[in-house]
């Protein structure tokens, strides 16, 4: 595998994938783990996932090992489209993945809408707004904030692409969970199963993770145990070492 100049691999040790990183430009976090952890796609080799937002294709990769159905991602940055494809080729999975560089707004210039089962998404958390500090770095300014797409845009599409009782599953923050799940209703997703992430006890949550169902009942939401990250000891607990290393440990 041919790796461009200041590139790396990565590993999620807990199943064995391989992602192509680089200082350069945005790389996956914590965020994408729990939210590959957390979604449910469908398993069948006849059903559809798309990815949006997809980076340099961590979530899509998480995800592989869950379900055998094609896997679409979506991603808008060339360059992190092009490392996507290159880990999908390096993990051995160009039979169920592919990547589409595209502006997500194009999508269904490419993808048939109501055809896909399950959608994920780690959007840019923050709005593009006028006095917002952004980073220099234009990959890093992208992945971040809502330059390209904003989250209206992302819930309409999301919403567009699933079949009716789709599931959809996106990861945020808490101070925007008010917006998100109004935006969900609004485009026919309602909100089924909720779970904070917390950095650490007694710390307030800095993640939101969310389930949805197109078509769902309104009524129904499932609040589930929270994830604290760190114990008081500064070091990953239980469930984040689980999912990040398996019982394996990182080299």
């Amino acid at each position: 595998m041919c790796l461009n100049k200041n590139e790396r691999i990565d590993m999620l040790y807990s199943n064995d994938v391989k992602i192509i990183q680089s200082a350069e430009v945005f790389s996956f976090s914590l965020d994408a783990v729990l939210l590959a952890n957390f979604a449910e796609p469908i398993k069948k080799g006849s059903g559809r996932v798309a990815d949006l937002c997809a980076g340099n294709g961590a979530v899509g990769l998480f995800l592989s090992s869950k379900t055998k159905a094609h896997i679409v991602e979506i991603e808008i940055q060339e360059r992190l489209a092009d490392m996507a494809k290159r880990s999908i080729k390096l993990n051995e999975h160009t039979n169920q993945m592919e990547v589409l560089n595209i502006d997500l707004a194009d999508a269904y210039n490419y993808l048939r809408k109501d055809s896909f089962d399950t959608i994920t998404c780690n959007p840019p958390y923050f709005p593009n707004l006028n006095d917002s500090k952004k980073n220099e770095n234009p990959y890093f300014a992208i992945a971040r904030h809502e330059i390209t797409v904003n989250l209206e845009k992302i819930v309409e599409i999301a919403s567009g692409l699933l079949k009716m009782n789709g599931k959809a599953y996106f990861v945020h923050r808490p101070e925007r969970s008010l917006e998100l799940l109004t935006l969900l209703q609004k485009n026919r997703l309602a909100p089924k199963k909720i779970q904070l992430v917390y950095p650490k006890k007694e710390r307030e949550a800095n993640m939101i993770l969310v389930e949805a169902i197109k078509d769902g009942h309104r009524q129904g939401i499932r609040f589930l145990p929270p994830i604290t990250v760190y114990n008081e000891d500064d070091q990953y607990g239980s469930f984040v070492q689980e999912i990040l290393y398996g019982g394996k440990k990182a080299e």
